[in-house]
């Protein structure tokens, strides 16, 4: 069950919150008009929330969160103390149309992270299910985070990237715009990723290197043995056979007989920036420990 609000700030003085039965409102939020709330939502002191808003079932908005137009957020979400939501996109090319920001179900969005909405009428920034980003962590505009993904704290994403599922990036990583970062990978620290991350891969530096496997996350991930067996020929084959990467992937191909592996080389061949070259431990600033062979 929904409600819809069409009054502005909500004034009770002498109350501590609303009830609805179906949401808690504090009595200091302020909501624009058309704002529509789901069953279970709970919205603390000082909320902020702009018209237009949809807020699905069961979620919690922790007080001076700020909440912008265009945003639609889904189920069982937490968002934290002065977190900012579908503000304007920092684009001098951005021309104040409207555009959407999309949150799923069941993120946890912390302290002072910001997600921008969209650049041109019609796009939407976009932000999966199950994923948490840490304090102060930054979605910029048109940007695309998958499922299961960790954005630790002061993770700051350019416009337009792409994060795909179960990856994890981990303190101060800067995602430069248009790069992409693939399926359980993980990038170290303090890292500054300029070019497309492989899946399954960990890197770090500034700027990154590949520097192994991220066999943990594969495990994680209930990936079969025989699988990793084929993901680490195809990663050999990229990174330390020799071959450029045209017949690098030519090779994986031929090989290739798990879907894993298969969208390994398609992950490859679509890269626009080109991947990050393959390097050592040595080369990088911050590596985690979990690369294994």
């Amino acid at each position: 069950m929904f409600l819809v609000l069409i009054a502005g700030k909500m004034d009770k003085p002498d109350a501590l919150c609303y009830n609805f039965h179906l949401m808690s409102i504090h009595p200091s939020a302020i909501i624009g008009k058309n704002v529509t709330i789901g069953k279970g939502t709970e919205i603390g002191p000082n909320v902020f929330i702009e018209k237009d808003v949809r807020i699905g079932l069961g979620n919690k908005i922790w007080p001076g969160a700020y909440l912008c137009s265009g945003t639609e957020i889904g189920d069982q979400n937490e968002i934290h103390m002065n977190a900012v939501i579908g503000h304007a996109p920092q684009d001098l090319a951005y021309q104040g149309v409207p555009t959407k920001t999309i949150i799923g179900n069941k993120n946890i969005i912390r302290e002072f992270a910001t997600i921008h909405r969209s650049t041109k009428e019609g796009s939407e920034t976009v932000l999966g299910n199950n994923n948490y980003l840490m304090a102060y962590a930054h979605m910029g505009h048109n940007a695309r985070v998958g499922n299961n993904v960790v954005l630790v704290n002061g993770v700051q994403l350019g416009g337009y990237t792409v994060i795909e599922d179960g990856a994890v990036i981990a303190g101060m990583v800067v995602v430069h715009q248009f790069c992409r970062i693939g399926k359980l990978a993980m990038i170290g620290g303090s890292s500054a990723v300029n070019k497309d991350t492989p899946p399954f891969t960990i890197s770090a530096g500034r700027t990154t290197v590949v520097v192994g496997l991220n066999m943990v996350g594969l495990r994680r991930a209930q990936i079969l043995p025989s699988t990793r067996d084929e993901i680490k020929r195809a990663y050999k084959l990229l990174y330390t056979s020799g071959l450029n990467t045209a017949h690098a992937i030519s090779e994986i191909e031929k090989m290739a007989t798990t879907p894993e592996v298969k969208y390994f080389s398609e992950f490859v061949k679509a890269s626009k920036r080109g991947i990050c070259p393959g390097g050592s431990a040595s080369e990088t600033r911050t590596v985690t420990t979990e690369a294994e062979d």
